[in-house]
């Protein structure tokens, strides 16, 4: 699939708390032939979401084997300021990639301010897009007190299964007004749309320009 465009007008704002928030997110997937072409694919669509200054992005993988990986494959972009939770991490290091991601998304509130004429400069390094990647068992706590990542895009790069898990995704890791974009391949059409039908959400298929879903 080619990427050529993202834009995005308004700042994060809180996860969303009910299930009818869900249905106002923006709900995608971008089908991949085969299993090969998925890392491909992702570091394509990074190579536009992620030159959006400030942008936070979550991205979701099932073990700690694709984490890994992922985390290998986009260590060198540039434009990205990478951390990953993963579950024999030291609490503390979890907690300081957490914090460092929540300053995140309010850099990224700045930095709308600034495009609409209000706002301080942004310095070279805080240009970066903030992702930060995780798996299940690392997700945030909300039920313990702990606040929700608030990104403006979360990528599903793995496709829970089960609906409880991809709304677990969606209160701990998104933004009311974010954008989850899930990566399928092959037979896991059908999980997706079992997901769609078991959760009452409208998952459509990512447009060639990202553009037009923001």
């Amino acid at each position: 699939m080619a990427i050529d465009a993202i834009e995005a007008s308004s700042p994060p704002c809180q996860s969303p708390s009910n299930f009818s928030s869900f249905n106002q997110l923006r709900h995608f997937y971008v089908a991949v032939d085969r299993l090969h072409f998925k890392m491909e694919t992702l570091i394509d669509l990074l190579g536009v979401a992620g030159r959006r200054p400030c942008l936070p992005i979550v991205v979701c993988c099932n073990s700690r084997d694709e984490l890994d990986a992922l985390c290998s494959a986009v260590s060198d972009l540039p434009y990205i300021s990478l951390s990953c939770l993963f579950s024999d991490q030291a609490e503390a290091e979890r907690g300081l990639f957490l914090e460092k991601f929540r300053e995140a998304t309010m850099k990224w509130s700045q930095h709308v301010a600034v495009e609409t004429g209000d706002g301080h400069e942004i310095d070279k390094e805080e240009q970066k897009s903030c992702m930060i990647v995780v798996t299940d068992a690392c997700l945030p706590l909300l039920a313990s007190g702990e606040s929700p990542m608030s990104a403006r895009v979360l990528i599903n790069y793995e496709l829970p299964t089960k609906k409880e898990t991809y709304m677990r995704r969606l209160t701990s890791c998104l933004a009311a007004d974010g954008i989850v974009i899930n990566m399928v391949v092959g037979g896991e059409v059908v999980t997706l749309k079992s997901l769609e039908e078991s959760s009452g959400l409208i998952i459509a298929e990512m447009p060639i320009n990202i553009s037009e879903i923001l």
